[in-house]
């Protein structure tokens, strides 16, 4: 404990002469030195750091460098990183909306006040893990995306025999990366839990190496790519542990040596013979039971999954299914259950425009859902939720019951024997056609996905239209919202606007709670 102490003393004296925690863009250390990247280098007090008992000289480069040791440095870098996020948190959070809350309406600041609720509800325990697993995946989603349409476009020229001396090549850049995505999520899970990143990427490379067909383990031999993504994750998070009772109990001075050197050996034989069988079972089990779950069940089993995932992102729940759409993808080339899941954003799209519809004279909420509709369309939900739907309360339930049908129409069809997948996720709503991908052809697939995408607008349409508004509701809401001053007083002094909540685009970071982040996007 005492050394622990140490290394926190260290990083706590460090922090403030370089500028606090708002001056630290990034972290990062090699052998030797911690390596900052700094908004202001004006604010570094050199003399002071370098008379420092722990600091054996400062260098400048790309970075700014704090020569630390080796062992010391691998201990001090987390405590230090620990520290920024502390006084990160703690350091009141910038009004998202700026000068333009002032003039938000009614709905837009219930819906605002209903996100940072939920919001707060999420810091559980539970949930705070399943936001480090969707830390881990969310940065892969680029190479995802782009190698997935990369993948479409080969298949599309296959088919139509067009350019066969290209098509080699494309099949090369979609599939380099699914290849070795269990490294990259290695290295992503090591970082993400507090270890050398590196080390997390070289445990799960195990995985993928092909000399493992050479190995016999729990009775039959292993071959490369067995466990998949999971295997990389359960490999890597093995590797932190081990490494971080490494740095408590190997001395400063062999750190460097050993430390790296038994964790790659303890978990890469943890791996090898424990956590690739055990994770290949599971990630088959995965893929059979998508597979049984779409075969009988496809239209009770999508109407139950499109109609509950706009529940699931409300309580964080969705990032789950992160790791179990990336085992699809790598086993099967592209996820069966995104295309279901994205019919939520479908039936919020649908209840918005009966609001708009329903409320023909409050021109601010239909301002609001004309500037947000195009985003939804795109399956960028949260202007929607948040600004529209959720705050009136009925227009969120007659949402899912949209999503629900949308998601019955596409898992009908699973059923039938037209599958229907997409080979990355992120996108949804009409970003997702170029991902698209099934078992009967491209043209089959991008059919029944756009059906199944107006059966989810017509549905919400239809359902919050008719059961959407109860009397009172419509008695509230439609009525003119223009800031007349009997109106800002009826409202308690707030002038309505257009301007939507604050909302994130796709891959806006904070993994947590906003649906724009799921991976079936809302």
């Amino acid at each position: 404990m005492a050394t622990e102490d140490k290394n926190r003393a260290t990083a706590a004296a460090i922090l403030p002469l370089v500028g606090g925690a708002a001056n630290v863009a990034s972290i990062a250390h090699c052998m030797t030195r911690l390596r900052l990247g700094l908004h202001d280098r004006s604010l570094v007090d050199d003399e002071a750091l370098k008379a420092l008992p722990a600091v054996m000289g400062v260098v400048e480069d790309d970075t700014y460098q704090i020569v630390l040791g080796p062992g010391t440095v691998a201990r001090v870098t987390p405590e230090f990183e620990q520290l920024v996020e502390e006084a990160r948190e703690a350091a009141p959070a910038p009004d998202p909306g700026g000068p333009a809350a002032v003039s938000a309406d009614d709905l837009a600041a219930q819906g605002a006040a209903i996100k940072a609720q939920q919001k707060a509800k999420n810091a559980t325990p539970f949930k705070l893990f399943l936001r480090k697993i969707a830390n881990i995946f969310v940065p892969l989603i680029p190479a995802l995306i782009g190698c997935g349409i990369i993948a479409g476009l080969n298949g599309l020229l296959v088919n139509l025999q067009w350019l066969p001396a290209v098509t080699p090549a494309l099949a090369a850049m979609a599939s380099g990366f699914m290849a070795l995505i269990a490294v990259f999520v290695g290295y992503n899970t090591a970082k993400e839990f507090g270890g050398t990143p590196i080390l997390g990427g070289a445990v799960a490379a195990i995985i993928v190496f092909p000399g493992v067909a050479n190995i016999d383990a729990f009775g039959q031999t292993l071959s490369p790519g067995q466990g998949g993504v999971l295997g990389a994750l359960g490999a890597a998070v093995l590797a932190v542990y081990v490494e971080k009772w490494c740095r408590r109990w190997v001395p400063e001075a062999l750190d460097v040596l050993v430390t790296p050197t038994l964790t790659v050996l303890i978990s890469g034989l943890v791996t090898i013979f424990g956590l690739m069988f055990v994770a290949g079972e599971i990630s088959s089990a995965i893929g059979t039971f998508a597979d049984w779950l779409l075969s009988n069940g496809g239209a009770g089993a999508g109407f139950v999954l499109g109609g509950l995932f706009l529940p699931l992102v409300m309580l964080g729940l969705h990032q789950a299914l992160i790791p179990i759409h990336t085992t699809l993808i790598e086993q099967q080339g592209y996820t069966v259950l995104l295309p279901i899941l994205a019919m939520a954003g479908a039936g919020q799209v649908g209840a918005a425009m009966a609001v708009y519809f329903r409320l023909p004279r409050n021109e601010s909420i239909r301002r609001t859902i004309k500037s947000a509709l195009p985003a939804g369309l795109l399956g960028v939900g949260e202007p929607l939720i948040y600004g529209v739907s959720l705050p009136l309360g009925r227009p969120f339930i007659t949402a899912c019951v949209g999503g629900a049908f949308g998601g019955g129409f596409v898992g009908l069809f699973n059923q039938l024997g037209d599958t229907v997948g997409s080979t990355a996720i992120g996108p949804s709503g009409w970003a997702l056609f170029p991902l698209l991908d099934g078992n009967h052809g491209l043209g089959s697939t991008i059919a029944i996905y756009g059906a199944g995408l107006l059966v989810g607008y017509v549905a919400g349409f239809l359902a919050t239209y008719f059961f959407g508004f109860s009397k009172d509701l419509l008695t509230e809401f439609n009525v003119s919202q223009e800031p007349a001053p009997s109106t800002i007083a009826a409202t308690g002094g707030t002038t309505p606007s257009a301007t939507p909540p604050s909302a994130g685009g796709p891959d806006t970071p904070d993994p947590g709670t906003d649906p724009a982040k799921a991976p079936a996007g809302v």
